[in-house]
């Protein structure tokens, strides 16, 4: 027997609240494990940026701390979680083929996993638990479409 199906995300309330899990760990993981340290960018990790070929380092790098603490904190509360996942992952798959370029996959393996998990964040949404949802219910109580 399958759980009923939340009217807001279209899945079951155990697919929702696999999001929720999801979304809180792999968001709360890249924001203070990867994000945090990043804000503001030091001289060294501008350097990198720079050093990888990207113009204008000091933006990029701003941007990357961005990416990791802001758009993270975004997933984690389920805001715009659609084109904020699509953009993380974007992020990731530059970090794959060019921060980590000629890299075992060992040492790519960390951007890859947060890679498809924005990805699936930016295909499936936060699901029932999440902002967009209570937006998208508001919406539609006012008569207004919306997608997140």
């Amino acid at each position: 027997m399958s759980a009923p199906v939340s009217p807001n995300s279209g899945l079951n309330r155990a697919a929702d609240l696999g999001l929720l899990l999801l979304r809180v760990v792999a968001g709360l993981s890249l924001a203070i494990g990867h994000g945090i340290g990043k804000f503001p960018p030091g001289e060294r990790f501008i350097d990198r940026i720079g050093n990888m070929g990207f113009p204008a380092p000091e933006i990029f790098a701003w941007l990357a701390g961005v990416a990791e603490v802001g758009g993270a904190l975004l997933i984690v509360i389920g805001l715009l979680t659609r084109p904020i996942g699509a953009i993380v992952a974007g992020y990731f798959l530059l970090i794959v083929f060019i921060a980590h370029a000629g890299d075992t996959f060992v040492q790519r393996e960390k951007a890859v996993l947060f890679a498809a998990i924005f990805a699936a964040f930016a295909l499936t949404g936060a699901g029932r638990y999440s902002l967009d949802a209570l937006l998208r219910g508001r919406a539609a109580r006012r008569g207004v479409t919306s997608r997140s």
